[in-house]
Protein backbone atom coordinates (compact mmCIF):
# COMPACT_ATOMS: atom_id res chain seq x y z
CA UNK A 1 0.00 0.00 0.00
CA UNK A 2 1.37 3.42 -0.99
CA UNK A 3 0.44 6.77 -2.43
CA UNK A 4 -0.46 6.97 -6.11
CA UNK A 5 -0.98 10.09 -8.19
CA UNK A 6 -2.96 10.93 -11.30
CA UNK A 7 -3.90 14.18 -12.98
CA UNK A 8 -7.17 15.79 -14.00
CA UNK A 9 -8.49 19.27 -14.82
CA UNK A 10 -10.73 21.60 -12.80
CA UNK A 11 -12.83 24.00 -14.87
CA UNK A 12 -13.87 27.47 -13.76
CA UNK A 13 -15.97 28.84 -16.59
CA UNK A 14 -14.03 27.95 -19.73
CA UNK A 15 -10.64 28.14 -18.01
CA UNK A 16 -9.03 24.97 -16.70
CA UNK A 17 -6.44 24.30 -14.01
CA UNK A 18 -4.35 21.16 -13.66
CA UNK A 19 -5.30 19.15 -10.57
CA UNK A 20 -3.16 16.44 -8.99
CA UNK A 21 -5.23 13.60 -7.55
CA UNK A 22 -3.47 11.68 -4.76
CA UNK A 23 -4.82 8.49 -3.20
CA UNK A 24 -3.48 6.90 -0.03
CA UNK A 25 -4.61 3.46 1.15
CA UNK A 26 -3.53 3.07 4.76
CA UNK A 27 -4.41 1.83 8.20
CA UNK A 28 -7.53 3.05 9.89
CA UNK A 29 -11.27 2.69 9.88
CA UNK A 30 -12.42 1.55 6.42
CA UNK A 31 -13.89 4.32 4.30
CA UNK A 32 -13.05 6.91 1.68
CA UNK A 33 -12.42 10.57 2.45
CA UNK A 34 -12.20 13.35 -0.14
CA UNK A 35 -10.32 16.54 0.67
CA UNK A 36 -9.50 19.58 -1.45
CA UNK A 37 -12.72 21.63 -1.88
CA UNK A 38 -14.96 19.04 -3.57
CA UNK A 39 -18.54 20.04 -4.33
CA UNK A 40 -21.64 17.89 -3.76
CA UNK A 41 -21.38 16.11 -7.12
CA UNK A 42 -17.73 15.32 -6.49
CA UNK A 43 -18.45 14.11 -2.95
CA UNK A 44 -20.90 11.63 -4.47
CA UNK A 45 -17.99 10.24 -6.49
CA UNK A 46 -17.18 8.03 -3.50
CA UNK A 47 -20.22 5.86 -4.14
CA UNK A 48 -19.84 5.89 -7.92
CA UNK A 49 -16.17 4.92 -7.77
CA UNK A 50 -16.75 2.14 -5.24
CA UNK A 51 -19.61 0.59 -7.22
CA UNK A 52 -17.72 0.91 -10.51
CA UNK A 53 -14.65 -0.85 -9.11
CA UNK A 54 -16.61 -3.65 -7.45
CA UNK A 55 -18.80 -4.25 -10.52
CA UNK A 56 -15.67 -4.29 -12.68
CA UNK A 57 -14.38 -7.14 -10.46
CA UNK A 58 -11.60 -5.20 -8.75
CA UNK A 59 -11.15 -5.56 -4.98
CA UNK A 60 -12.21 -2.58 -2.92
CA UNK A 61 -9.50 -1.94 -0.29
CA UNK A 62 -10.67 -2.77 3.22
CA UNK A 63 -8.75 0.17 4.63
CA UNK A 64 -8.88 3.91 5.12
CA UNK A 65 -8.69 5.64 1.71
CA UNK A 66 -7.78 9.30 1.56
CA UNK A 67 -8.08 11.15 -1.75
CA UNK A 68 -6.54 14.60 -1.97
CA UNK A 69 -7.21 17.03 -4.80
CA UNK A 70 -4.34 19.52 -5.12
CA UNK A 71 -4.22 22.51 -5.13
CA UNK A 72 -6.76 22.64 -2.33
CA UNK A 73 -7.51 26.31 -3.01
CA UNK A 74 -9.08 25.60 -6.42
CA UNK A 75 -12.77 24.59 -6.27
CA UNK A 76 -13.48 21.23 -7.91
CA UNK A 77 -16.93 20.76 -9.34
CA UNK A 78 -18.61 18.06 -11.37
CA UNK A 79 -18.22 14.35 -12.00
CA UNK A 80 -15.29 14.50 -14.44
CA UNK A 81 -12.93 13.57 -11.57
CA UNK A 82 -14.46 10.08 -11.15
CA UNK A 83 -12.00 8.36 -13.47
CA UNK A 84 -8.90 10.01 -12.03
CA UNK A 85 -9.99 9.14 -8.47
CA UNK A 86 -10.68 5.51 -9.38
CA UNK A 87 -7.35 5.12 -11.18
CA UNK A 88 -5.47 6.71 -8.28
CA UNK A 89 -7.09 4.28 -5.81
CA UNK A 90 -6.27 1.34 -8.08
CA UNK A 91 -2.67 2.54 -8.22
CA UNK A 92 -2.44 2.95 -4.45
CA UNK A 93 -3.92 -0.54 -3.97
CA UNK A 94 -1.35 -2.05 -6.35
CA UNK A 95 -3.88 -3.10 -8.98
CA UNK A 96 -2.14 -1.01 -11.65
CA UNK A 97 1.45 0.30 -11.71
CA UNK A 98 1.60 3.71 -10.06
CA UNK A 99 4.29 4.82 -12.50
CA UNK A 100 1.93 4.29 -15.46
CA UNK A 101 -0.79 6.60 -14.17
CA UNK A 102 1.24 9.58 -12.97
CA UNK A 103 1.64 11.26 -16.36
CA UNK A 104 -1.69 11.10 -18.25
CA UNK A 105 -4.72 13.26 -17.54
CA UNK A 106 -7.90 11.30 -16.78
CA UNK A 107 -11.34 12.78 -17.49
CA UNK A 108 -14.69 11.04 -17.24
CA UNK A 109 -17.68 10.11 -15.13
CA UNK A 110 -18.11 6.51 -14.00
CA UNK A 111 -21.34 4.59 -14.21
CA UNK A 112 -22.11 2.11 -11.44
CA UNK A 113 -21.23 -0.75 -13.80
CA UNK A 114 -17.84 0.73 -14.66
CA UNK A 115 -18.75 2.29 -17.99
CA UNK A 116 -17.35 5.72 -18.76
CA UNK A 117 -19.97 8.37 -19.38
CA UNK A 118 -19.37 11.59 -21.33
CA UNK A 119 -18.83 14.83 -19.44
CA UNK A 120 -19.13 18.51 -20.25
CA UNK A 121 -16.19 20.78 -20.94
CA UNK A 122 -13.81 18.23 -22.47
CA UNK A 123 -12.42 20.65 -25.07
CA UNK A 124 -11.45 23.43 -22.61
CA UNK A 125 -10.10 20.76 -20.25
CA UNK A 126 -7.85 19.28 -22.94
CA UNK A 127 -6.78 22.76 -24.04
CA UNK A 128 -5.68 23.42 -20.45
CA UNK A 129 -3.91 20.06 -20.21
CA UNK A 130 -2.01 20.82 -23.43
CA UNK A 131 -0.38 23.80 -21.72
CA UNK A 132 1.29 21.50 -19.17
CA UNK A 133 3.94 20.18 -21.56
CA UNK A 134 4.84 18.90 -24.99
CA UNK A 135 4.01 15.20 -24.68
CA UNK A 136 0.55 15.12 -23.11
CA UNK A 137 -1.75 12.11 -22.97
CA UNK A 138 -5.42 12.50 -22.08
CA UNK A 139 -7.72 9.56 -21.32
CA UNK A 140 -11.38 10.38 -22.02
CA UNK A 141 -14.69 8.52 -22.45
CA UNK A 142 -15.12 7.18 -25.96
CA UNK A 143 -18.10 9.51 -26.48
CA UNK A 144 -15.86 12.56 -25.89
CA UNK A 145 -12.95 11.37 -28.04
CA UNK A 146 -13.78 13.37 -31.17
CA UNK A 147 -14.12 16.56 -29.15
CA UNK A 148 -10.83 15.98 -27.32
CA UNK A 149 -9.02 15.25 -30.60
CA UNK A 150 -9.64 18.82 -31.79
CA UNK A 151 -6.64 19.99 -29.75
CA UNK A 152 -3.39 19.65 -31.72
CA UNK A 153 -0.36 17.99 -30.18
CA UNK A 154 -2.26 15.91 -27.60
CA UNK A 155 -2.49 12.11 -27.55
CA UNK A 156 -6.13 11.21 -26.92
CA UNK A 157 -6.97 7.75 -25.55
CA UNK A 158 -10.69 6.83 -25.84
CA UNK A 159 -11.81 4.38 -23.16
CA UNK A 160 -15.18 2.56 -23.05
CA UNK A 161 -15.05 1.31 -19.44
CA UNK A 162 -12.87 1.00 -16.35
CA UNK A 163 -12.04 -2.69 -16.82
CA UNK A 164 -10.67 -2.13 -20.32
CA UNK A 165 -8.53 0.73 -19.06
CA UNK A 166 -7.04 -1.39 -16.28
CA UNK A 167 -6.20 -4.17 -18.74
CA UNK A 168 -4.32 -1.69 -20.90
CA UNK A 169 -2.49 -0.21 -17.90
CA UNK A 170 -1.44 -3.66 -16.67
CA UNK A 171 -0.22 -4.61 -20.14
CA UNK A 172 1.87 -1.44 -20.23
CA UNK A 173 0.29 -0.63 -23.57
CA UNK A 174 -2.33 2.01 -24.19
CA UNK A 175 -4.67 1.35 -27.11
CA UNK A 176 -4.25 3.20 -30.37
CA UNK A 177 -4.73 6.87 -29.73
CA UNK A 178 -6.79 9.22 -31.83
CA UNK A 179 -4.21 11.18 -33.74
CA UNK A 180 -4.79 14.90 -33.90
CA UNK A 181 -5.81 15.40 -37.51
CA UNK A 182 -4.11 17.76 -39.92
CA UNK A 183 -7.44 19.57 -40.01
CA UNK A 184 -10.37 19.65 -37.58
CA UNK A 185 -12.87 16.86 -38.17
CA UNK A 186 -15.74 18.11 -40.29
CA UNK A 187 -19.33 17.14 -39.70
CA UNK A 188 -20.99 15.04 -42.31
CA UNK A 189 -23.76 16.22 -44.53
CA UNK A 190 -24.57 17.19 -48.04
CA UNK A 191 -23.50 20.50 -49.53
CA UNK A 192 -25.80 23.36 -48.68
CA UNK A 193 -26.96 26.27 -50.81
CA UNK A 194 -23.51 27.91 -50.81
CA UNK A 195 -21.90 25.00 -52.65
CA UNK A 196 -19.65 22.12 -51.77
CA UNK A 197 -17.94 23.91 -48.89
CA UNK A 198 -20.99 25.37 -47.20
CA UNK A 199 -19.77 28.96 -47.27
CA UNK A 200 -19.78 31.86 -49.70
CA UNK A 201 -17.02 31.92 -52.31
CA UNK A 202 -13.83 33.56 -51.10
CA UNK A 203 -12.64 36.43 -53.29
CA UNK A 204 -9.18 36.13 -54.78
CA UNK A 205 -6.49 37.23 -52.37
CA UNK A 206 -8.65 36.88 -49.29
CA UNK A 207 -6.59 35.57 -46.34
CA UNK A 208 -7.91 32.30 -44.96
CA UNK A 209 -6.76 31.56 -41.42
CA UNK A 210 -7.75 27.89 -41.69
CA UNK A 211 -5.37 27.36 -44.61
CA UNK A 212 -2.70 29.58 -43.08
CA UNK A 213 -2.66 27.34 -40.01
CA UNK A 214 -2.49 24.13 -42.03
CA UNK A 215 -6.22 23.43 -41.81
CA UNK A 216 -8.75 23.43 -44.60
CA UNK A 217 -12.01 25.31 -44.26
CA UNK A 218 -14.61 22.81 -43.00
CA UNK A 219 -18.15 22.13 -44.07
CA UNK A 220 -20.87 23.12 -41.59
CA UNK A 221 -23.83 20.90 -40.76
CA UNK A 222 -26.75 21.15 -43.14
CA UNK A 223 -29.21 23.79 -41.92
CA UNK A 224 -32.85 24.36 -42.86
CA UNK A 225 -32.96 26.15 -46.20
CA UNK A 226 -33.44 29.86 -45.57
CA UNK A 227 -32.33 32.64 -47.86
CA UNK A 228 -32.39 36.41 -47.96
CA UNK A 229 -34.41 36.20 -51.16
CA UNK A 230 -37.34 35.11 -48.97
CA UNK A 231 -37.61 38.73 -47.78
CA UNK A 232 -39.94 40.81 -49.94
CA UNK A 233 -39.09 44.48 -50.38
CA UNK A 234 -37.45 46.15 -47.36
CA UNK A 235 -34.41 47.54 -49.24
CA UNK A 236 -33.23 49.59 -46.26
CA UNK A 237 -33.48 46.69 -43.83
CA UNK A 238 -31.70 44.38 -46.28
CA UNK A 239 -28.92 46.95 -46.65
CA UNK A 240 -28.62 47.29 -42.86
CA UNK A 241 -28.39 43.51 -42.58
CA UNK A 242 -25.52 43.49 -45.09
CA UNK A 243 -23.67 46.20 -43.16
CA UNK A 244 -24.35 44.33 -39.93
CA UNK A 245 -22.75 41.15 -41.32
CA UNK A 246 -19.80 42.95 -42.92
CA UNK A 247 -18.70 44.75 -39.77
CA UNK A 248 -20.31 42.80 -36.88
CA UNK A 249 -22.48 45.79 -35.99
CA UNK A 250 -25.53 45.78 -33.71
CA UNK A 251 -28.98 46.41 -35.19
CA UNK A 252 -32.42 47.51 -33.95
CA UNK A 253 -35.47 46.97 -36.17
CA UNK A 254 -38.73 48.75 -35.35
CA UNK A 255 -41.97 47.99 -37.13
CA UNK A 256 -45.44 46.46 -36.87
CA UNK A 257 -46.01 42.68 -36.93
CA UNK A 258 -45.75 40.93 -40.27
CA UNK A 259 -43.20 43.29 -41.80
CA UNK A 260 -40.38 40.74 -41.74
CA UNK A 261 -38.28 41.67 -38.70
CA UNK A 262 -37.90 38.07 -37.51
CA UNK A 263 -37.55 36.87 -41.10
CA UNK A 264 -34.64 39.26 -41.61
CA UNK A 265 -32.91 38.31 -38.36
CA UNK A 266 -33.16 34.59 -39.11
CA UNK A 267 -31.40 35.17 -42.45
CA UNK A 268 -28.50 37.13 -41.00
CA UNK A 269 -26.47 33.92 -40.33
CA UNK A 270 -26.61 33.10 -44.06
CA UNK A 271 -24.59 36.26 -44.75
CA UNK A 272 -21.80 35.44 -42.30
CA UNK A 273 -18.74 33.37 -43.25
CA UNK A 274 -17.62 30.27 -41.37
CA UNK A 275 -15.80 30.85 -38.11
CA UNK A 276 -12.04 31.00 -38.31
CA UNK A 277 -10.18 28.21 -36.55
CA UNK A 278 -9.35 30.02 -33.30
CA UNK A 279 -12.86 31.46 -33.07
CA UNK A 280 -14.35 28.02 -33.76
CA UNK A 281 -12.37 26.59 -30.83
CA UNK A 282 -13.58 29.42 -28.57
CA UNK A 283 -17.21 28.84 -29.48
CA UNK A 284 -16.91 25.06 -29.20
CA UNK A 285 -15.36 25.36 -25.74
CA UNK A 286 -18.26 27.50 -24.50
CA UNK A 287 -20.89 25.17 -25.95
CA UNK A 288 -19.04 22.18 -24.49
CA UNK A 289 -19.15 23.67 -20.99
CA UNK A 290 -22.86 24.40 -21.47
CA UNK A 291 -23.54 20.88 -22.75
CA UNK A 292 -24.91 22.38 -25.97
CA UNK A 293 -22.64 20.83 -28.59
CA UNK A 294 -24.52 19.47 -31.62
CA UNK A 295 -24.78 15.66 -31.37
CA UNK A 296 -23.51 15.16 -34.93
CA UNK A 297 -20.50 17.48 -34.70
CA UNK A 298 -17.64 17.81 -32.20
CA UNK A 299 -16.91 21.36 -33.36
CA UNK A 300 -18.98 24.46 -34.06
CA UNK A 301 -17.93 25.95 -37.39
CA UNK A 302 -20.86 28.28 -38.07
CA UNK A 303 -21.59 31.49 -36.12
CA UNK A 304 -24.19 30.55 -33.48
CA UNK A 305 -27.67 32.05 -33.59
CA UNK A 306 -29.31 32.40 -30.18
CA UNK A 307 -32.85 33.70 -29.74
CA UNK A 308 -34.05 33.63 -26.11
CA UNK A 309 -37.72 34.04 -25.22
CA UNK A 310 -38.74 37.32 -23.64
CA UNK A 311 -39.53 35.50 -20.36
CA UNK A 312 -35.85 34.56 -19.94
CA UNK A 313 -34.28 35.58 -16.63
CA UNK A 314 -31.11 37.58 -16.19
CA UNK A 315 -29.25 34.38 -15.24
CA UNK A 316 -30.40 32.74 -18.47
CA UNK A 317 -29.12 35.71 -20.48
CA UNK A 318 -25.78 36.50 -18.82
CA UNK A 319 -25.11 33.14 -17.12
CA UNK A 320 -25.44 31.85 -13.62
CA UNK A 321 -25.99 28.87 -11.38
CA UNK A 322 -25.66 27.98 -7.73
CA UNK A 323 -22.75 25.54 -7.50
CA UNK A 324 -21.59 25.45 -11.14
CA UNK A 325 -21.80 28.70 -13.11
CA UNK A 326 -22.96 28.01 -16.67
CA UNK A 327 -22.70 30.37 -19.65
CA UNK A 328 -25.83 32.27 -20.62
CA UNK A 329 -27.26 33.35 -23.96
CA UNK A 330 -24.73 36.16 -24.43
CA UNK A 331 -21.86 33.66 -24.20
CA UNK A 332 -23.58 30.98 -26.27
CA UNK A 333 -23.91 33.69 -28.94
CA UNK A 334 -20.16 34.46 -28.80
CA UNK A 335 -18.84 35.14 -32.32
CA UNK A 336 -22.42 34.86 -33.56
CA UNK A 337 -25.81 36.52 -33.24
CA UNK A 338 -28.05 37.22 -30.24
CA UNK A 339 -31.56 37.99 -31.50
CA UNK A 340 -34.02 39.41 -28.99
CA UNK A 341 -37.46 39.44 -30.56
CA UNK A 342 -40.13 41.58 -28.89
CA UNK A 343 -37.30 43.35 -27.08
CA UNK A 344 -39.49 45.71 -24.99
CA UNK A 345 -41.20 42.64 -23.49
CA UNK A 346 -37.94 41.63 -21.77
CA UNK A 347 -37.59 42.91 -18.19
CA UNK A 348 -35.63 46.16 -18.07
CA UNK A 349 -32.91 44.73 -15.83
CA UNK A 350 -32.39 41.87 -18.29
CA UNK A 351 -31.95 44.30 -21.19
CA UNK A 352 -29.58 46.48 -19.18
CA UNK A 353 -27.47 43.43 -18.31
CA UNK A 354 -26.39 43.43 -21.97
CA UNK A 355 -24.51 46.69 -21.56
CA UNK A 356 -21.32 45.22 -20.08
CA UNK A 357 -20.79 42.46 -22.68
CA UNK A 358 -21.65 44.84 -25.54
CA UNK A 359 -18.88 47.16 -24.38
CA UNK A 360 -16.18 44.71 -23.26
CA UNK A 361 -16.89 41.53 -25.24
CA UNK A 362 -17.08 39.45 -22.07
CA UNK A 363 -19.37 38.99 -19.10
CA UNK A 364 -18.44 38.43 -15.46
CA UNK A 365 -20.85 36.42 -13.32
CA UNK A 366 -20.31 36.95 -9.59
CA UNK A 367 -21.57 34.51 -6.99
CA UNK A 368 -20.70 33.77 -3.38
CA UNK A 369 -18.47 30.93 -4.59
CA UNK A 370 -16.46 33.36 -6.74
CA UNK A 371 -16.50 35.14 -10.08
CA UNK A 372 -16.43 33.55 -13.52
CA UNK A 373 -15.74 35.41 -16.77
CA UNK A 374 -17.10 34.12 -20.08
CA UNK A 375 -16.40 35.48 -23.57
CA UNK A 376 -19.41 37.34 -25.01
CA UNK A 377 -18.61 39.16 -28.25
CA UNK A 378 -21.74 38.93 -30.37
CA UNK A 379 -23.91 40.79 -32.86
CA UNK A 380 -27.00 42.07 -31.04
CA UNK A 381 -30.18 42.25 -33.11
CA UNK A 382 -33.25 43.76 -31.44
CA UNK A 383 -36.76 43.70 -32.89
CA UNK A 384 -39.67 45.68 -31.48
CA UNK A 385 -43.24 46.62 -32.29
CA UNK A 386 -43.96 50.36 -32.14
CA UNK A 387 -46.61 49.95 -29.43
CA UNK A 388 -47.92 47.30 -26.99
CA UNK A 389 -51.07 46.49 -28.97
CA UNK A 390 -48.99 45.74 -32.09
CA UNK A 391 -51.78 46.89 -34.36
CA UNK A 392 -50.99 48.89 -37.50
CA UNK A 393 -51.07 52.66 -37.10
CA UNK A 394 -51.46 53.54 -40.78
CA UNK A 395 -53.66 52.64 -43.74
CA UNK A 396 -56.80 52.35 -41.64
CA UNK A 397 -55.15 50.41 -38.82
CA UNK A 398 -56.84 49.76 -35.49
CA UNK A 399 -54.12 50.99 -33.12
CA UNK A 400 -55.59 53.21 -30.42
CA UNK A 401 -52.43 53.61 -28.32
CA UNK A 402 -51.73 57.19 -27.34
CA UNK A 403 -48.35 58.78 -28.07
CA UNK A 404 -47.61 58.59 -24.34
CA UNK A 405 -48.32 54.85 -24.31
CA UNK A 406 -46.04 54.28 -27.29
CA UNK A 407 -43.24 56.33 -25.73
CA UNK A 408 -43.59 54.46 -22.43
CA UNK A 409 -43.48 51.12 -24.24
CA UNK A 410 -40.33 51.90 -26.23
CA UNK A 411 -38.67 53.54 -23.21
CA UNK A 412 -38.17 50.02 -21.84
CA UNK A 413 -35.18 50.02 -24.17
CA UNK A 414 -32.98 52.34 -22.14
CA UNK A 415 -30.88 55.12 -23.62
CA UNK A 416 -27.56 53.55 -22.55
CA UNK A 417 -28.54 50.30 -24.30
CA UNK A 418 -29.62 51.98 -27.55
CA UNK A 419 -26.44 54.07 -27.41
CA UNK A 420 -24.58 50.79 -27.95
CA UNK A 421 -26.65 49.85 -31.01
CA UNK A 422 -24.95 50.92 -34.24
CA UNK A 423 -27.98 51.01 -36.54
CA UNK A 424 -31.70 51.66 -36.06
CA UNK A 425 -34.01 50.79 -38.93
CA UNK A 426 -37.77 51.28 -39.29
CA UNK A 427 -39.35 48.34 -41.11
CA UNK A 428 -42.56 49.35 -42.90
CA UNK A 429 -45.16 47.15 -44.52
CA UNK A 430 -44.33 45.99 -48.04
CA UNK A 431 -46.48 47.39 -50.83
CA UNK A 432 -48.86 45.31 -52.92
CA UNK A 433 -46.53 45.65 -55.89
CA UNK A 434 -43.60 44.27 -53.87
CA UNK A 435 -45.65 41.37 -52.53
CA UNK A 436 -46.96 40.38 -55.96
CA UNK A 437 -43.69 40.88 -57.88
CA UNK A 438 -41.67 38.03 -59.39
CA UNK A 439 -39.02 37.10 -56.80
CA UNK A 440 -36.55 35.35 -59.09
CA UNK A 441 -34.59 38.59 -59.46
CA UNK A 442 -34.30 39.25 -55.70
CA UNK A 443 -30.72 39.07 -54.41
CA UNK A 444 -29.93 35.79 -52.70
CA UNK A 445 -27.90 35.21 -49.56
CA UNK A 446 -25.05 33.87 -51.68
CA UNK A 447 -24.79 37.12 -53.65
CA UNK A 448 -24.86 39.34 -50.57
CA UNK A 449 -22.54 37.03 -48.62
CA UNK A 450 -19.96 37.39 -51.38
CA UNK A 451 -19.93 41.16 -50.89
CA UNK A 452 -19.80 40.70 -47.12
CA UNK A 453 -16.81 38.38 -47.40
CA UNK A 454 -14.97 40.81 -49.67
CA UNK A 455 -15.63 43.70 -47.26
CA UNK A 456 -14.45 41.66 -44.27
CA UNK A 457 -11.29 40.78 -46.22
CA UNK A 458 -10.57 44.48 -46.81
CA UNK A 459 -11.07 45.21 -43.12
CA UNK A 460 -8.84 42.28 -42.11
CA UNK A 461 -6.09 43.49 -44.45
CA UNK A 462 -6.29 47.00 -43.01
CA UNK A 463 -6.24 45.64 -39.45
CA UNK A 464 -3.25 43.35 -40.06
CA UNK A 465 -0.86 43.58 -37.12
CA UNK A 466 -3.63 44.44 -34.66
CA UNK A 467 -5.69 42.13 -32.42
CA UNK A 468 -8.89 43.15 -34.27
CA UNK A 469 -10.45 41.57 -37.34
CA UNK A 470 -13.70 43.49 -37.86
CA UNK A 471 -14.55 47.18 -37.67
CA UNK A 472 -16.81 46.67 -34.65
CA UNK A 473 -13.80 45.56 -32.58
CA UNK A 474 -11.63 48.65 -33.18
CA UNK A 475 -11.41 50.65 -29.91
CA UNK A 476 -12.09 54.36 -29.60
CA UNK A 477 -8.43 55.38 -29.28
CA UNK A 478 -7.53 53.75 -32.60
CA UNK A 479 -10.63 55.18 -34.30
CA UNK A 480 -9.51 58.72 -33.51
CA UNK A 481 -5.85 58.25 -34.36
CA UNK A 482 -4.74 55.61 -36.83
CA UNK A 483 -8.19 55.03 -38.36
CA UNK A 484 -9.63 58.53 -38.14
CA UNK A 485 -11.56 59.66 -41.24
CA UNK A 486 -10.68 62.99 -42.81
CA UNK A 487 -12.00 66.27 -41.40
CA UNK A 488 -14.32 66.59 -44.39
CA UNK A 489 -15.74 63.12 -43.72
CA UNK A 490 -16.32 63.97 -40.05
CA UNK A 491 -18.22 67.16 -40.90
CA UNK A 492 -21.75 65.60 -40.92
CA UNK A 493 -21.42 64.73 -37.22
CA UNK A 494 -20.61 68.23 -35.97
CA UNK A 495 -24.17 69.54 -35.71
CA UNK A 496 -25.36 66.39 -33.93
CA UNK A 497 -22.47 66.63 -31.46
CA UNK A 498 -23.27 70.29 -30.81
CA UNK A 499 -26.97 69.55 -30.22
CA UNK A 500 -26.25 66.57 -27.97
CA UNK A 501 -28.13 64.08 -30.13
CA UNK A 502 -24.87 62.19 -30.74
CA UNK A 503 -22.83 60.99 -27.77
CA UNK A 504 -19.12 60.20 -27.69
CA UNK A 505 -19.94 56.50 -27.77
CA UNK A 506 -22.36 57.10 -30.62
CA UNK A 507 -19.67 58.94 -32.55
CA UNK A 508 -17.39 55.92 -32.29
CA UNK A 509 -20.12 53.64 -33.57
CA UNK A 510 -20.90 55.95 -36.48
CA UNK A 511 -17.23 55.93 -37.50
CA UNK A 512 -17.09 52.12 -37.31
CA UNK A 513 -20.16 51.79 -39.53
CA UNK A 514 -18.68 54.35 -41.95
CA UNK A 515 -15.57 52.18 -42.31
CA UNK A 516 -17.77 49.17 -43.05
CA UNK A 517 -19.70 51.12 -45.68
CA UNK A 518 -16.38 52.10 -47.25
CA UNK A 519 -15.25 48.46 -47.25
CA UNK A 520 -18.48 47.43 -48.98
CA UNK A 521 -17.97 50.18 -51.55
CA UNK A 522 -14.34 49.19 -52.13
CA UNK A 523 -13.01 52.57 -50.94
CA UNK A 524 -9.70 52.92 -49.07
CA UNK A 525 -11.23 55.34 -46.51
CA UNK A 526 -14.73 56.59 -45.71
CA UNK A 527 -15.71 59.96 -47.12
CA UNK A 528 -18.66 62.24 -46.41
CA UNK A 529 -21.10 59.91 -48.17
CA UNK A 530 -20.26 57.01 -45.85
CA UNK A 531 -20.27 59.06 -42.65
CA UNK A 532 -23.60 60.69 -43.59
CA UNK A 533 -25.14 57.28 -44.27
CA UNK A 534 -23.69 55.85 -41.05
CA UNK A 535 -25.04 58.79 -39.05
CA UNK A 536 -28.50 58.32 -40.57
CA UNK A 537 -28.40 54.64 -39.63
CA UNK A 538 -27.38 55.45 -36.06
CA UNK A 539 -30.11 58.08 -35.69
CA UNK A 540 -32.71 55.81 -37.31
CA UNK A 541 -33.38 58.18 -40.19
CA UNK A 542 -34.31 55.95 -43.09
CA UNK A 543 -33.49 57.74 -46.35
Amino acid sequence: MAVARTRSVALVGVTGSSVEVEADVGNGLAGIHLIGLPDAALSEARERVRSAMVNSHFPWPDARITVSLFPASVPKRGSQFDLSIAVAILGAAGVVPASRIAGPFFLGELGLDGRLRPVRGVLPSVLSAAKEGDDITVVVPAANAAEAALVPGVRVIPVPDLRRLVEWLRADDFPSSIETPARPPTPGGTPDRFGAHGHPPTPAGTPDRFEASGHSRPSPPVQPHVDLSDVVGQPMARRALEVCAAGNHNLWMLGPPGTGKTLLAERLPTLLPDLELDHALEVTAIHSVAGALPPNSPMVFRPPYISPHHTATAAAIVGGGSSVVRPGAVSLAHRGILFMDEAPEFPSHVLDSLRQPLESGQVTVSRSIGSVTFPARFILVLAANPCPCAQPQDKGGECQCSPTTRRRYLSRLSGPLLDRVDMKVTVARSSRRELMADRQFVETSETVAGRVLAARARAAERLTGTPWRTNAEVPSAALHSRFRPSDAAMKPMTSCLDSGSLSARGLDRVVRVAWTLADLAGKPRPDEDETSAALALWLGLNP
